[in-house]
């Protein structure tokens, strides 16, 4: 009995940390590949500059890294912004069941996919991803619920994505 349950949490960790069917190729694509880390590579000047603060940043999902993934999030004072930066494709961002309204659009220059994340915060977020040489990056901005006067949050990634996208790799 001690035994089964010393395995149980090593048989939990080996699940993946993302939702949806991915292929096992693509997950073995995401964990081999040398990955963007925002919260290293982002300078404090770029964050500022997207109307963040630095003293905000925040790794993993509330301090918990996620296997194949790198994120960081920063606080702003009407919305956050997180970007991510995985192995995965723009492709499977696409068939992800809740993913929705996705349309193309230049942010800094630079080709995306915008889309919502369906459910009660949809109105509130917004998401870009990228393609990249290691799979893709995504910004992803979520207005602060009960804020009087909030921007489109769409357009409102579009106009700070700029200051963030140029540093991210190509």
């Amino acid at each position: 009995m001690l035994l089964a349950a010393a395995a149980l949490p090593g048989l939990v960790a080996c699940g993946s940390s993302t939702s949806g069917n991915p292929s096992a190729s693509s997950e073995t694509s995401a964990a081999s590949v040398k990955l963007f880390d925002p919260c290293t590579q982002i300078p404090d000047d770029t964050v500022v500059a997207a109307g963040l603060k630095p003293a905000t940043k925040e790794s993993g999902i509330a301090g918990v890294h996620q296997s194949g993934w790198e994120i960081c999030a920063w606080n702003g004072r009407t919305y956050s912004l997180t970007v991510y930066s995985t192995g995965r494709t723009v492709d499977e961002f696409e068939h992800k069941a809740g993913n929705v309204d996705f349309q193309d659009v230049v942010i800094g220059g630079r080709q995306g996919r915008q889309f919502r994340v369906d459910g009660a915060s949809k109105d509130l977020g917004c998401d870009v991803v990228f393609p990249a040489s290691q799979g893709v990056l995504q910004l992803g901005l979520l207005n602060y619920a009960g804020v009087d006067n909030l921007d489109d949050p769409c357009t409102l990634l579009t106009r700070i994505g700029a200051s963030i996208v140029p540093v991210l790799p190509k």
